[in-house]
C-alpha cells in the first residue's frame, strides 16, 4: 500500500530530521518526518499478523484522518511501530520529535505489548473454549490496563482503534486466518469502545468485519439476503428520498435527505434480540434527514409523521435525552402507502458529526498548545473536555464488567472503580472506597494528613463511598497524621487493604517510637548511676549482642530485657583496689599458682583466673596485684584490667602460663555466645556438638527476644585453640547466626 504522504518524505532521512529536530517547531511538517522516520525501520517488517509494518501505519494514518485526528496524531502512529526497533525509543523520538510525540509512542507501545500478551494467555487456555467467566475477567483485566493507559494521554484511544480496525481490514483483504482472540477482542472490546465514545463510523466497521470472522455462515446469510432484494429496495429508498427532500425544502426547512449504509451486524442483533425475521427489521430500509436547527429537527418530524403512519413504539427522542455517550438525534419508524417499515433519523450537522466521529470531532484541545500532549490541564473548556471523555471510558468499563452477572445477578466483575484526580488521571480503587482511600493511593504522606474531601466540587463526609468517574479533591493540613477512627470497620473509612496498612504503620511506628524513648531513658539512666556515660550507646548494645542501640532500647522499652544484663558487663568482677588498701603478699610454701600460671620473677605467687574474661591457653595474658587474693589474671586484652590498670597502673605484674606435666589435666572455664533464630531443639543440638567434642559444658543462660535466641555457655577447656573449632561446627547448626567466645 503507498503511502498517502510519500511525496513529502522522499528527501528526508532520520539522520537529517534528528539533526534539525531542535530547530523545527515540533508539529510542522509531522506527519511527513514521522514518516520518513520511520520508513528504514519499518519498510522490511511485519506485524505478527503478517501484515507489513510500514504500510499498516500508513492505513492506520489515513483512518486517523478519515475519522478527523490531526496530523501530530497521525505522525505517532509511525512512531509507535519504530519503537520495536529502536535500543533507546524514547530518547530518540524525543529528540527528534519532542518528548510529547516519545510519551505517546511508548505509552500505545506498551499496551499493544500487554494486550498482545493477553490474547496469547488466551489462545494458550483453550481460546474460545475458554469458561465465559474466565473469558470476561480477561477483557475486563485488558479494559482496565486500556484506561489507565488513556488517562496518561487520550490520543492512545485513537490510536488503538484505528489499529485494530486496519488489522481487521487486512485479514479481510487476504482472506488468512484470523488469530484465536483477536476477531472477539475487537467485537467485544473494541466495538463497545468506539460506540462509548460515539466513534460510529468505525464502531460499524469493525463489528461487521469481526462478525463475519467470528459467524462466516451467518454474514455470508444475511449478506445474500441483502443483496438479493438490493435493487428494488434501492430504488424504493431513493423514491422516498427524494419525496422527502422535496416536501420538505417546499416546507421551508434546508434538509440533506440521504439513505443509510446497512450494517449486517446491527441488523443480526435486531433480530436476535427482537425475535423477528428478516423482512421485519425497520433499518434495512433507512434515511437520515440533516437539518440546520434543532427546532427543524421537530418541524420534520411532524412533517414525516402526518404524511405516514408512524409505529409509535419505535420512537425515541435523544436530543431530549441523549444517550450516555452524547449521541442526539431523533429517531422514529413508519410506515408507507405499502405498509412497509422505514426508520427516519433526524439530526442537525453537528449531532451528526458528532455521531460519525464522536470525540475525535473535538479533539483539538487535546492538540492545542507544547504543554497539551502531556495531558496539562491548558484551560477550563479543555479540561472539562478532557474529563467528558474520562468519564465515557469508566462508564464503558462499568458496563463491560457488569455484563457477565452471577448467581445472584450481580455483575462479576464489580469489584473496582476508577476516579478522577482534579488534574483528570485515573485513579483505580477497590468497590467502596472513600476519599482516604484515594489519598492514600496518591501519596502515603497525603493519606495521613487528609482532613476533608470535596466530591465533582461539593464537600462530603470523609467516609462517603466514592463511585465510578466522580472528581475527588484532598484538603490537607500541612503536619499530622491519621485518626484511629479509620481503623473501625463500622465507621467507613477505609475500603483498602492498603490504605489500611499505611494507617496501622503509622501507629505502630508512633508507639514504637515511644517504646523506643522509654528504653532509652532506661538505659541513660542506669549508665548515669554506674558513670558510664561516656560508653557509646551503639558499642554497649552489639557487646549485648544487639544490631544497634535502637535495638536494644526497643527490648528494655518492652520490658523484655532485664538491665541487670547491662550492670553485669558494666561493673568488674572484682572490687577495685586503691594504694591504700594495698597488703603485701605471702609466699606459698610450694607449688606453682592456681591454673598452672606462674608470676615472672618470682618464684610463686598465689594466683586467680578472672571471672570477667576467663582466660586460657595459649591467650596472652597479665596480671593484677589484689587485696588478699594474690594476683588475678586475665586476658591481656580484657577491658576491666585496662581500666584498673588506668587507676592503678603500678599494680600490673607479668605472668605467664606454666609448662603442664604429663599428669598435668588442668581445664579453664570458658564463656561462649550464641546468637541464632529460635526454634525447638536448638539448645540441645548445640549441646551435643559439646558433648561429642568432649567439652564439658558447666553453666548455661539462654534469652528470646523477638525470635531470636541469646545463648551463653560456660565450658571447659584445656587450650582456648581448640575451643575455635568446635565453635565453627555450633556455626554450622540449623538458625545459628553466630558463635564466638566472649
Amino acid at each position: 500500500m503507498k503511502s498517502l504522504y510519500a511525496e513529502h518524505s522522499a528527501s528526508a532521512t532520520p539522520q537529517v530530521i534528528a539533526a534539525t529536530a531542535d530547530s523545527l517547531p515540533e508539529q510542522v511538517d509531522a506527519l511527513a518526518r514521522a514518516r520518513a522516520f520511520a520508513e528504514p525501520l519499518l519498510a522490511t517488517q511485519t506485524l505478527d499478523t503478517g501484515e507489513n509494518v510500514l504500510q499498516h501505519a500508513d492505513a492506520v494514518a489515513s483512518i486517523l484522518h478519515t475519522i478527523g485526528g490531526s496530523e501530530a496524531m497521525q505522525a505517532a502512529s509511525y512512531l509507535v511501530y519504530a519503537c520495536d526497533h529502536l535500543n533507546k525509543p524514547h530518547e530518540v523520538i524525543a529528540k527528534a520529535f519532542g518528548d510529547n510525540f516519545a510519551d505517546l509512542a511508548l505509552e500505545t507501545t506498551k499496551l499493544v505489548r500487554l494486550q498482545r500478551m493477553a490474547r496469547l494467555t488466551h489462545s494458550q487456555q483453550g481460546g474460545s473454549a475458554a469458561p465465559m467467566a474466565q473469558t470476561a475477567a480477561a477483557q475486563t483485566e485488558s479494559v482496565r490496563k486500556m484506561l489507565l493507559a488513556f488517562s496518561k494521554d487520550l490520543r492512545v484511544v485513537m490510536l488503538r482503534l484505528a489499529s485494530r480496525l486496519q488489522t481487521l481490514r487486512h485479514f479481510a483483504a487476504t482472506k488468512l486466518p484470523v488469530p484465536p482472540g483477536l476477531a472477539s477482542e475487537a467485537l467485544q472490546v473494541f466495538a463497545p469502545l468506539a460506540n462509548r465514545l460515539g466513534i460510529w463510523e468505525v464502531k460499524w466497521e469493525m463489528e461487521d468485519l469481526s462478525f463475519r470472522f467470528l459467524e462466516p455462515d451467518t454474514y455470508k446469510q444475511v449478506a445474500k439476503l441483502l443483496d438479493e432484494k438490493r435493487a428494488e429496495r434501492e430504488a424504493s429508498v431513493e423514491r422516498l428520498r427524494q419525496q422527502l427532500a422535496d416536501e420538505l425544502a417546499g416546507q421551508g426547512i434546508a434538509a440533506t435527505v440521504q439513505g443509510r449504509p446497512k450494517h449486517i451486524y446491527s441488523i443480526v442483533k435486531k433480530m436476535r434480540g427482537k425475535s423477528l425475521g428478516f423482512d421485519q427489521v425497520y433499518d434495512i430500509r433507512a434515511l437520515r434527514i440533516v437539518v440546520p436547527s434543532v427546532p427543524d429537527c421537530y418541524a420534520a418530524l411532524s412533517w414525516v409523521h402526518s404524511h405516514f403512519v408512524p409505529v409509535t413504539e419505535e420512537f425515541d427522542d435523544y436530543i431530549a435525552r441523549p444517550k450516555p455517550n452524547g449521541y442526539q438525534s431523533l429517531h422514529t419508524v413508519v410506515r408507507d402507502a405499502g405498509g412497509q417499515p422505514i426508520e427516519v433519523q433526524i439530526r442537525t450537522q453537528a449531532m451528526h458529526d458528532h455521531a460519525e466521529h464522536g470525540v475525535a470531532a473535538h479533539w483539538a484541545y487535546k492538540e492545542a498548545g507544547a504543554k497539551g500532549y502531556g495531558g496539562s490541564v491548558t484551560a477550563a473548556g479543555e479540561y472539562d473536555a478532557k474529563i467528558a471523555v474520562l468519564r465515557q471510558l469508566l462508564a464503558w468499563e462499568r458496563d463491560l464488567s457488569g455484563a457477565y452477572t452471577g448467581p445472584e445477578g450481580q455483575g462479576m466483575f464489580e469489584d473496582r472503580i476508577y476516579v478522577l484526580t482534579p488534574d483528570a488521571a485515573i485513579v483505580e480503587l477497590p468497590q467502596g472506597a472513600t476519599a482516604v482511600d484515594f489519598a492514600y493511593s496518591v501519596h502515603t504522606n497525603l493519606g495521613h494528613r487528609c482532613r476533608g474531601a470535596k466530591v465533582d466540587g461539593a464537600m462530603v463526609p470523609l467516609n462517603t463511598p466514592l463511585k465510578n468517574g466522580q472528581t475527588v479533591e484532598v484538603n490537607a493540613i500541612k503536619e499530622g497524621g491519621p485518626s484511629r477512627d479509620w481503623l473501625n470497620p463500622e465507621l467507613g473509612y477505609l475500603a483498602s487493604h492498603r490504605a489500611r496498612a499505611k494507617v496501622r504503620a503509622w501507629f505502630n511506628a508512633l508507639a514504637m517510637g515511644e517504646t523506643m524513648a522509654k528504653g532509652r531513658e532506661a538505659v541513660e539512666k542506669l549508665l548515669q548511676r554506674e558513670g558510664k556515660t561516656a560508653v557509646k550507646l551503639d558499642d554497649l548494645a552489639s557487646q549485648l549482642g544487639f544490631n544497634n542501640a535502637d535495638a536494644l532500647f526497643e527490648v528494655v522499652g518492652k520490658d523484655e530485657f532485664s538491665l541487670r544484663n547491662i550492670e553485669m558487663l558494666l561493673r568488674p568482677p572484682e572490687p577495685a583496689t586503691t594504694q591504700d588498701d594495698y597488703m603485701p603478699l605471702k609466699k606459698p610454701r610450694a607449688g606453682g599458682g592456681k591454673g598452672g600460671v606462674l608470676v615472672v620473677g618470682i618464684d610463686s605467687l598465689m594466683t586467680q583466673l578472672a571471672k570477667c574474661c576467663k582466660p586460657a591457653p595459649p591467650d596472652l595474658i597479665s596480671g593484677f596485684v589484689t587485696r588478699g587474693k594474690g594476683v588475678s589474671v586475665h586476658r591481656a586484652d580484657c577491658s576491666n584490667l585496662r581500666n584498673m590498670v588506668n587507676r592503678s597502673g603500678d599494680r600490673l605484674i607479668e605472668v605467664e602460663w606454666g609448662v603442664p606435666s604429663g599428669k598435668d589435666s588442668n581445664v579453664y572455664p570458658v564463656d561462649v555466645a550464641v546468637e541464632a533464630i529460635d526454634r525447638q531443639g536448638l539448645l540441645r543440638d548445640i549441646s551435643e556438638v559439646f558433648a561429642k567434642e568432649k567439652m564439658n559444658v558447666i553453666g548455661v543462660q539462654t534469652q528470646s527476644v523477638k525470635g531470636i535466641a541469646w545463648m551463653t555457655f560456660t565450658v571447659e577447656v584445656a587450650e582456648s585453640g581448640r575451643l575455635a573449632r568446635v565453635l565453627k561446627m555450633v556455626g554450622e547448626l540449623a538458625g545459628v547466626r553466630s558463635a564466638r567466645r566472649r
